[in-house]
């Protein structure tokens, strides 16, 4: 009787999951598991909130499985020496996963399957994750791509519309004994600081459906303007279930193109804009397997002479905390340590005061990010930050500061976004919600911050800062 062992990664779904269905398909017995190994991701093991996202998603698939007589078979420890004791003790003669593509997890997955086909087990990988492979798209002089339009213009045209792979029927199971229980795994944060995040997500597969069935019936016909819009649900929020594989960039064109079809042509909404987004995402996994140095070292190297400020404990503690006095940064900030997610416009904004106007260096901000994010992505994260502060792919250019005021004046005019974050400001009168500073009064009856920088003036500083970078 032929048996397998499935390892689940970053792919926690059972429908369109590649490495599943083929093993499933091949197998007359399959051992689903997870290996709890952060040390191999290091430097950048899994951040606080993710950990409390893993530890749910963990249970919203153990609870799939058993819908199917099933389970998950959790460990922990290094993972080749677990697969080696697991195939001994199970008789598993192949193991299947999907790929992932951070430098450790590359090193680690070259090294589990050389050492294992070694000792005669089949090792099979899938691509699960991405549309493409970051290798198979390279620019005419076969060198990768650096600049994300010319990039999105050759994917799109390899993408079509492809129905996802259905839940396969699990062919048999063998229970091994040894399997953790889901609490020693010891993911969840402190009590109390994870209250918002419960209130906010619903980690596992059926979760990421469900956002998915709301932003394609409400929000995706208005998605090119509300996206733009921190205070509405315009975007589909589903960035955190992509990033742990609840759900696929294929099962989410697919879904798309069916319901968009289905809609008489002049009423069709345009789906280009959100693929152009999920594009992004490809395109930060192109950058990482690329140049697998950018999650710590400048994209470009002519920003290692760039003159950041010295670091400053007490700014960042600040920014990392929403006290800034600046109302935008600070909503943007305090909705992320709620709820463990930040919309994306107001990422771009708390980014520029951090790495612009107080000249800390991008990788303070990074590792926030990093820690704080149910999303948090090595890929997306890297990209993002470095594009912010100018040394990265396609960057913002240099002297694009985004500045706080009029970026809120343009996108929350009627400060509900800045209401629903700063408390103490909600009875603020519009005319100095996104300014409070010009009234000392509404500051002191408040308790709000005045702001800890001038806009103006230290926007001028990392002008003249960039400006001696280019000499």
């Amino acid at each position: 009787m032929s048996t397998a062992l499935i390892v689940f990664r970053r792919d926690l779904r059972l429908v369109d999951n590649p490495a599943w269905s083929a093993a499933c398909a091949a197998h007359a017995q399959v051992i689903p598991i997870y290996i709890h190994a952060p040390g191999e991701d290091s430097p950048w093991s899994i951040g606080s909130a993710g950990r409390w996202w893993l530890h749910h998603s963990l249970a919203a698939l153990d609870r799939r499985l058993r819908a199917q007589h099933a389970g998950l078979h959790l460990r922990q420890g290094d993972t080749l020496e677990v697969l080696r004791e697991l195939v001994r003790r199970s008789g598993a003669d192949t193991v299947y996963w999907n790929r992932l593509y951070e430098p450790a997890s590359i090193e680690r997955d070259t090294r589990t399957k050389s050492a294992l086909r070694e000792q005669g087990v089949a090792v099979h990988s899938h691509p699960g994750t991405l549309w493409c492979e970051p290798w198979q798209i390279a620019t005419q002089q076969d060198a990768p791509y650096k600049v994300f339009t010319p990039y999105w213009r050759k994917l799109r045209t390899l993408l079509q519309p492809v129905e996802p792979l259905p839940e396969p029927v699990v062919p048999g199971w063998q229970a091994l004994s040894g399997s953790l229980p889901l609490s020693a795994l010891a993911l969840l944060p402190r009590i109390g600081w994870d209250s918002g995040l419960a209130e906010t997500w619903q980690p596992g597969e059926d979760g990421a459906h469900e956002l998915l069935e709301i932003f394609a019936d409400d929000a995706i016909g208005d998605y090119a303007h509300a996206r733009d819009l921190p205070a509405r649900h315009g975007t589909s929020r589903l960035s955190p279930h992509l990033h742990f594989g609840e759900i696929s960039p294929r099962q989410i064109h697919f879904e798309l193109d069916l319901r968009a079809r289905a809609i008489d042509a002049k009423r069709r909404p345009d789906i280009e804009p959100y693929l152009r987004e999920l594009g992004w995402r490809e395109f930060a996994h192109h950058l990482l397997y690329h140049f697998p140095h950018t999650p710590t070292d400048n994209f470009n190297p002519r920003f290692d002479g760039f003159r950041w400020a010295a670091a400053d404990q007490s700014l960042i503690e600040r920014w990392q905390h929403g006290r800034t006095g600046i109302p935008l940064v600070d909503a943007g900030m305090r909705e992320l340590w709620h709820t463990g997610w930040m919309h994306n416009r107001v990422r771009m904004i708390v980014a520029s005061l951090l790495t612009k106007n107080l000249r800390q260096h991008w990788q303070h901000g990074a590792r926030w990010f990093w820690d704080t994010l149910v999303d948090a992505d090595l890929a997306n994260n890297t990209l993002g930050w470095q594009w912010v502060a100018g040394c990265g792919a396609d960057a913002a250019p240099y002297f694009r500061v985004f500045n706080p005021v009029t970026q809120a004046k343009k996108f929350d005019p009627d400060g509900t976004y800045l209401r629903r974050w700063l408390p103490e400001l909600a009875a603020a009168p519009l005319a100095l919600l996104h300014e409070p500073w010009k009234d000392e009064a509404l500051l002191k009856r408040s308790g709000y911050p005045a702001p800890m920088i001038d806009l103006g003036q230290s926007r001028q500083r990392a002008l003249d800062a960039y400006a001696a970078l280019a000499r």
